[in-house]
């Protein structure tokens, strides 16, 4: 299958239609990776109050005015590289991450991590050193009670702040058979925007449509929202949602370009 053409530049920035499978296949990737038993946790935000944190080139993107932050957790799967497989433990750890939703000039959509917090130290020094994320080493934990409830725990190591950490446990639910408009746009994100290597990048990827369900959140205390230079979550999440997973595979990156107005 042919890969994805690159996008036409929109002229001021317009969003790309939110669609809940890929709009592209990856036929070589630069990386991939599944990313299992997730919780998807987002309080509502005002984008002004946003909009700095993002990377150049790139404004929030929002839905009906609005624009939100997430905290995601979940178990990274065999990262593998160039299309080569998996590796079974150095590429597979639970991690954590608080991110924002941004658009570029293009009208791509994509998300942008504030943190990622990972158990495993060769990867975060890799993120970090190489490629310039802001990846953190944590102490995680992921414990399953029974068939429908999970518990995610980390507690920072370096390089900080120390101790700053996140647990969260929610009851999974049934699952959703149509997703309403603002799971798609929070869910369905086919890229990201970054800086790497030094330059604002955007990096699209790949995967099946997500299985989601309804959650409710019935523990919750984070420390990693406003470690991220974010306001401390005030009141219940606007949408708890679990997926079971899927297998994801990112493309090369590209330069997202600067946002024009009209």
């Amino acid at each position: 299958m042919p890969s994805t053409p690159p996008p036409e530049p929109y002229p001021s920035g317009v969003p790309q239609p939110i669609t809940a499978d890929a709009p592209g296949h990856i036929p070589r990737p630069l990386l991939t990776q599944s990313w299992l038993d997730l919780t998807f946790l987002h309080w509502a935000a005002d984008p002004a109050d946003v909009a700095a944190l993002l990377p150049a080139g790139t404004v929030p993107d929002t839905l009906d005015g609005v624009t939100y932050v997430g905290l995601v957790a979940f178990r990274m799967h065999r990262v593998g590289w160039l299309g080569l497989p998996g590796v079974p433990y150095l590429g597979t750890f639970p991690e954590t991450n608080v991110r924002l939703y941004s658009v570029d000039a293009h009208g791509r959509r994509g998300v942008v991590f504030l943190s990622l917090d990972a158990s495993r130290l060769i990867p975060v020094a890799v993120g970090r050193l190489g490629f310039r994320m802001p990846y953190v080493w944590s102490r995680m934990d992921i414990r399953y009670d029974g068939t429908d409830t999970v518990t995610y725990t980390s507690s920072r190591r370096w390089p900080g702040p120390r101790g700053a950490g996140s647990r969260i446990t929610v009851r999974v639910g049934e699952r959703i058979e149509e997703p309403t408009e603002l799971e798609h746009f929070l869910t369905a994100r086919w890229g990201m925007h970054g800086a790497f290597f030094g330059r604002s990048m955007y990096l699209p990827n790949a995967h099946p449509r997500w299985p989601l369900h309804r959650a409710q959140l019935i523990d919750f205390n984070d420390q990693l929202v406003a470690a991220a230079g974010l306001p401390e979550p005030v009141g219940e999440p606007v949408s708890v949602l679990y997926s079971p997973g899927v297998s994801a595979r990112f493309g090369r990156p590209a330069r997202p370009g600067g946002i024009r107005t009209p």
